[in-house]
């Protein structure tokens, strides 16, 4: 369709603008803010092409903007006064003369891919569905999504109050609702996309859109999230310690070992 190849070409030039900004301002790390701007931009855009909006697509454009613009400041302000993250900073080094065409492909273009298919609920949604009236599963899709929004909210907030501290200058957080998940702050992004997925439920065949809380949640639990930051960490006896005490990523009460 039309609406969706369209939507398709608006994120390529996105991507294509912050990989620009990216190199000028030698930073690919700037990818990150991108990111959550991106899902507003493509649901906004969606919704205003939309055959007939409807009030749970309005619905769930205000969360993804919520979200998005919460997050994108979160990860502006944490980055601003230091330098390149670390995961791009071995890029960099390791990709040598190719890493110009390797940040285009496998960091903004890549990144493209993934959020257009884990926006996908919302597209499709806004495209298919007809029905003005909220319903059950538009409810429990809310209340999802807040949980979600307000667990990894906080879980941010912790962790930047316990990295502010001084007195913890090279110490594992585990304070907080890191108690329970060693990744807080990704189980609450993954319970999110679950709720955005609920409103899809009532379009049309909106089962079909479960591809998109499913890549996120295989992305974060298997490729770039949870693995990422736990491979930083091995090796160290007192993250070993906190590994067998702490679930990985669902919360549950810490074990006790002896």
């Amino acid at each position: 369709m039309n609406y969706f190849f369209s939507l398709a070409a608006i994120l390529f030039i996105y991507m294509t603008c912050w990989y620009c900004v990216a190199v000028f301002v030698k930073r690919n790390d700037i990818a990150d803010i991108a990111w959550g701007l991106g899902f507003i931009l493509l649901s906004w855009v969606s919704y205003v092409w939309s055959p007939s909006p409807t009030m749970a697509g309005l619905a769930v454009n205000a969360l993804i903007s919520v979200w998005g613009i919460r997050l994108a400041l979160h990860i502006y302000f944490r980055n601003r006064k230091k330098g390149e993250d670390h995961r791009y900073l071995a890029w960099r080094k390791e990709w040598g003369s190719w890493f110009y065409v390797r940040s285009y492909f496998q960091i903004f273009m890549l990144q493209g891919v993934l959020l257009y298919i884990i926006v996908f609920p919302v597209l499709y949604m806004n495209y298919f569905r007809t029905e003005q009236a909220l319903g059950l599963w538009d409810i429990a899709g809310f209340f999802v999504w807040l949980f979600g929004f307000c667990f990894e909210s906080a879980a941010d907030w912790q962790l930047k109050q316990f990295i502010a501290n001084p007195a913890n200058k090279g110490k594992i957080m585990t304070q907080g609702l890191w108690r329970f998940s060693r990744h807080p702050n990704y189980f609450g992004e993954v319970v999110q996309w679950w709720g955005i997925f609920l409103y899809a439920v009532s379009a049309p065949s909106g089962y079909v859109s479960v591809v998109g809380p499913l890549t996120i949640t295989l992305l974060i639990l298997f490729v770039s999230g949870v693995p990422l930051l736990e491979k930083k960490y091995a090796g160290r006896e007192d993250f070993a310690r906190y590994a067998r005490q702490t679930s990985i990523f669902i919360p549950f009460p810490p074990k006790r070992i002896s």
